[in-house]
């Protein structure tokens, strides 16, 4: 095996992350770097570097870091990584063929649009709705899905515009408040972090609306979510078309959750 190892630097950069997420990792025993130099900073070698991995992948399945901990600390060590790493690489093929159906589905009704031909409803929406049905389920169970589906048919038009126009309001206050240079923990992020907290608290389905759900786990676990999906990262997209706003909203939910919740 390599006897190489990598400065937090290094990792942050090729990992697309940052090193303050590095030391956080570090502050909670979830990745703690192989050695630390003489002039203090962290350096990790493969099996950090394999385990970082698999840290990012289930971030990207919609784990809060609590969640991660506990799969990464009833994994066995070694031989068996390549095992669990199997079961990402299945998941990320699955998502693959998703996207692959969504592209040809978008394509064709592109053409068709242009070629002034009839729409193939059938074909429209291959991969989108129940996939996002078996997403939910996997993630916080049928009950959830269920319940949120339940709400938001139940809405009418004008409901369903309003709670839109919600949320677009509070994707634009967040772009507002990183791209002016405001801190996680300013009372300005803090204010936002609230209202997105009042915001997922009500829509029924999501742990954070349910009795007795673990809502600091689910809050800080979107906050990760945000930065290692772009699906979702985009709603928080600043001008430089960077993560910047995603990591901030992040921050400062990580920063409320732990003070509030």
């Amino acid at each position: 095996m390599s006897t190489r190892d990598w400065s937090i630097q290094e990792i942050a950069r090729l990992a697309g992350t940052t090193s303050r997420t590095l030391r956080h990792y570090d502050d909670i025993g979830l990745l703690t770097p192989s050695r630390i130099a003489h002039n203090g900073y962290r350096h990790y070698d493969q099996a950090a570097l394999v385990r970082l991995q698999r840290i990012l992948l289930l971030r990207e399945l919609g784990l809060g870091l609590p969640q991660i901990g506990e799969v990464l600390g009833t994994s066995p060590e070694g031989a068996a990584e390549a095992s669990a790493l199997e079961t990402h690489l299945a998941y990320l093929r699955e998502e693959r063929n998703r996207l692959a159906r969504q592209i040809a589905s978008v394509e064709s009704t592109i053409n068709a649009l242009k070629a002034g031909e009839s729409l193939m409803a059938e074909n429209m929406f291959d991969g989108f709705d129940h996939q996002h049905k078996d997403e939910v389920e996997q993630r916080w169970g049928k009950k959830a899905y269920a319940d949120s589906d339940r709400w938001w048919r139940g809405m009418t038009d004008v409901e369903r515009a309003e709670w839109q126009q919600l949320v677009s309001d509070l994707g634009r206050d967040w772009i507002a408040a990183a791209e002016t240079g405001a801190t996680p923990e300013s009372d300005e992020a803090q204010a936002l972090a609230q209202r997105h907290v009042d915001w997922l608290t009500g829509v029924p389905g999501t742990p954070a609306s349910a009795p007795g759900g673990d809502t600091k786990a689910y809050v800080i676990g979107l906050g990760e979510m945000y930065v290692a999906d772009p699906r979702f990262g985009a709603n928080y997209a600043t001008a430089d078309g960077s993560t910047r706003g995603a990591e901030f909203v992040r921050d400062a939910l990580r920063i409320y959750a732990e003070a509030n919740l």
